[in-house]
C-alpha cells in the first residue's frame, strides 16, 4: 500500500504570491510524510485551478523537494501544443532527476477548451492523436506524425526524458471500459467514485491485465478521497463543513457563469460527500477505519489524500497529514499486508 496526494490548488484568501508560497511548504511536509507522489489538476479562468500552467507550477515541486515524485492528473491535451508539451515534459523529468508521473487527458469542462478556441465536441479525438504523438516524440530522435489534428514531418527531438522509455503515466478512470483501456495501455490510474463502482473498475484491469501479462504485478490502482483529520471528531468536521463549501463553489464556478454542469457532479455539503464515501473527517482512529473499508471494497493499491482545499489554512492541512503520517499510514500498511475477504468478494462500504 502507497500513498499520494491530489490537489486542485483552488484559491483561498491568500494573496496569490503567499498562496503558492504555503502551497509549497505544505508540498514539502507531502515529501517528510513519505507519500509517494503529488498530483495535478489542471484547470483555466476559474478558481478551482490556480496552476493552470502545470509545469511551471511543477517545476518549483522539482526545486523544493528532492524524492517526492510528481505530475499533473492530467495534463488538458486539447489546450496544450503537443510539441511544446514534449519538451516541458522532458525538461521536467530532467530538472528533477527522473521524478516526473505524466497523465493525460481530454480536459473535464468544456468551457475551458472553448476559451482555448477548441470545439469540445473534437477534444477526444485531439486527445488521442497528442497522446500517440507526444508518446513519440518522447521516445524517438526524429517525429514524423500524420493526423488528422497534428501533422509533422523530420522535426528533431532534441530534448529527452531521462526514465526510459518515458516517465510512468496516470489515467483518471470513471468507467469499466475505461479501466479496460487503460490495463491495455499499462497505465496508472485513479477513480474519484465510489468504492464499489471502484472496484468493478479495478476487477476488470486486474482481469485484462492477468491476460496479458500473467502475474507481473500490477501498477497502481488508486483510490481518491477528500480528508480532514484532527485530534477532536467535532473539530475535524467543523473545519471539513466550513471549508468544503468553498471549494465546491470553486468547482462549479464557471457553470455558474456559462451553464451546463460538470462531467462527474459533486454534492455540495461535506456531510453529503461523507455520506456517498467519498470525503472523511474525524480522528485518526475514525479516519484509519472509514479509509481501510474503501480500500477493502475498492480492492484498490493506492490511496490518494485531497488534504487541502477551500479555504483549509495551511496549519489545518499541516495537521492533517502529520496525523495522517503518523497514524493513519502505518495502521493501513499493516492492515494491507494481511489476507482480506475483499480479496474474494466485494463487499459495501459503510456509509459516514
Amino acid at each position: 500500500m502507497e500513498f499520494g496526494v491530489f490537489d486542485h490548488l483552488d484559491r483561498n484568501d491568500l494573496p496569490l504570491k503567499e498562496f503558492y508560497e504555503a502551497r509549497l511548504k505544505l508540498i514539502e511536509a507531502y515529501e517528510r510524510a513519505g507519500f509517494y507522489a503529488y498530483h495535478l489538476a489542471e484547470h483555466h479562468s476559474t478558481p478551482i485551478g490556480l496552476a493552470p500552467s502545470p509545469s511551471v507550477f511543477l517545476s518549483a515541486v522539482a526545486q523544493r523537494t528532492k524524492r517526492l515524485r510528481f505530475g499533473p492528473l492530467v495534463y488538458a491535451l486539447p489546450v496544450h501544443h503537443p510539441l511544446r508539451l514534449i519538451e516541458e515534459i522532458c525538461m521536467l523529468d530532467q530538472l528533477s532527476g527522473g521524478r516526473l508521473e505524466i497523465g493525460f487527458g481530454r480536459g473535464s469542462s468544456p468551457v475551458e477548451i472553448e476559451f482555448y478556441g477548441q470545439d469540445p465536441a473534437k477534444a477526444q479525438a485531439i486527445y488521442t492523436e497528442a497522446a500517440e504523438l507526444i508518446l513519440r516524440g518522447l521516445t524517438q530522435k526524429t517525429l514524423n506524425y500524420q493526423g488528422e489534428h497534428f501533422s509533422f514531418k523530420d522535426i528533431p527531438m532534441e530534448l529527452e526524458p531521462l526514465q526510459k522509455p518515458h516517465p510512468p503515466m496516470w489515467y483518471g478512470v470513471h468507467s469499466v471500459d475505461a479501466a479496460e483501456r487503460a490495463a491495455h495501455q499499462g497505465l496508472n490510474m485513479v477513480s474519484l467514485d465510489s468504492a464499489e463502482d471502484t472496484r468493478s473498475f479495478n476487477d476488470k484491469y486486474r482481469a485484462v491485465w492477468r491476460a496479458k501479462h500473467g502475474d507481473v504485478q500490477t501498477p497502481k490502482l488508486g483510490l481518491s478521497r477528500f480528508i480532514v483529520i484532527a485530534e477532536n471528531e467535532a473539530e475535524a468536521r467543523a473545519v471539513a463543513r466550513r471549508a468544503y463549501p468553498v471549494w465546491h463553489h470553486h468547482f462549479y464556478f464557471l457553470f455558474s457563469l456559462r451553464g451546463g454542469k460538470p462531467a462527474h457532479p459533486r454534492p455540495a455539503e461535506f456531510d453529503q460527500m461523507m455520506e456517498i464515501g467519498q470525503a472523511v473527517a474525524g480522528t485518526p482512529e475514525n479516519v484509519s477505519a472509514f479509509l481501510q473499508s474503501q480500500l477493502n471494497v475498492s480492492a484498490a493499491n493506492y490511496l490518494v489524500g485531497q488534504f487541502a482545499f477551500g479555504d483549509l489554512s495551511l496549519a489545518e492541512s499541516l495537521r492533517s497529514v502529520e496525523l495522517f503520517a503518523r497514524l493513519v499510514m502505518p495502521a493501513l500498511r499493516a492492515a494491507s499486508r494481511k489476507p482480506s475477504d475483499s480479496d474474494i468478494t466485494p463487499a459495501k462500504a459503510p456509509r459516514r
